[in-house]
């Protein structure tokens, strides 16, 4: 392997480096740590939170970003409550109609980007207001969805044998995953994606789909992050505005973290799923300890964030010169 490709792994392996390390450190400082469950949970509890950052990972490599998620992750929930609850809505009826309204908000964000070459920051703002605006619209309280359908689809365990399980939105999130990696790495679409995120100018002139790659990437987040605000509403069995208030900051920090470079072109959507996990055992060290406050949380993410900035700014160095 020459130096340029080994450097092109290097966010990515110091991640999974340091994830290791987390998790040995784990299980020797706490008792009933190195267990299956611990592990599969850091997977159940951010099972949302891997389906947003799939669809950011996609943005992220085209150069842009998505303020949007977490918003329209509430917006979801509001509208899945309110039709279940208020209209006797089957969530056969109502899953489709989040995961196509969170397509379509994503889609015409990205149209939006491409037609009017607006700056993705500004109009993904404005869209992260609009969609927490129209919470409020539907309900200022949390809406409590207590349809036996939706609970028993919140209960649902996938057996894994030695008293292990995963959830049904871990399951979703697996396999989001898997279909995300093949078209990244395996499509038309994926080898576009990079391209631009490479040179969107460059990615013209070879005559590849640019407009409809770049309208594609929003309408994958919007339709990732719907599919993420169905799990949330299985977690919380609920809808409310305020529901995933920041949680587009952790979806940036997740595909950072997983060695995606925020300029675009470099990145691995498995790496996303490491950059989850990493934030996940962050908060599950924190919790075993039982002395640290919550906000510890925030301190080493924050610090984390730092390191991985340096890094991409020395991988992005070295690369032009070369």
């Amino acid at each position: 392997m020459n130096p340029s490709a080994r450097s092109k792994y290097l966010p990515l392996a110091a991640t999974v480096s340091l994830f290791a390390a987390m998790a040995l450190l784990g299980s020797v400082r706490y008792d009933g740590f190195f267990s299956a469950q611990v592990f599969l949970n850091l997977l159940i509890d951010n099972a949302f939170l891997v389906v947003v950052a799939v669809g950011m990972t996609f943005v992220i490599l085209t150069g842009g970003i998505d303020l949007s998620v977490g918003s329209v992750v509430a917006l979801t929930t509001m509208v899945s409550a309110a039709l279940v609850e208020h209209h006797g809505w089957s969530p056969l009826a109502t899953i489709p109609l989040v995961l196509a309204m969170g397509t379509v908000f994503g889609g015409a964000m990205g149209f939006l980007i491409e037609r009017f070459r607006l700056q993705p920051f500004i109009v993904t703002l404005a869209g992260m207001f609009l969609a927490r605006g129209l919470c409020y619209l539907i309900s200022i309280d949390s809406v409590s969805i207590t349809n036996e359908a939706y609970a028993g689809l919140a209960q649902l365990r996938l057996p894994l044998g030695g008293g292990a399980s995963l959830s049904l939105g871990a399951v979703i999130a697996i396999a989001v995953l898997a279909v995300a990696v093949f078209v990244a790495h395996g499509t038309p679409f994926g080898r576009t994606v990079y391209a631009i995120g490479g040179s969107e100018t460059s990615a013209r002139l070879m005559g590849l789909p640019v407009r409809r790659t770049l309208i594609g990437v929003y309408a994958l987040s919007g339709l990732c992050s719907a599919l993420a605000g169905v799990l949330f509403t299985f977690y919380m069995l609920s809808g409310y505005g305020l529901h995933a208030v920041g949680l587009e900051l952790d979806a940036i920090a997740a595909v950072v973290i997983g060695g995606t470079l925020l300029s675009g072109g470099v990145g691995y959507v498995a790496g996303t799923l490491f950059g989850v996990l990493m934030l996940g055992i962050i908060q599950t060290l924190i919790a075993f300890d039982g002395t640290l406050s919550s906000w510890w949380t925030r301190i080493v993410v924050g610090a984390l964030l730092f390191v991985f900035c340096l890094l991409q700014r020395f991988f992005t160095a070295g690369r032009r010169r070369r």
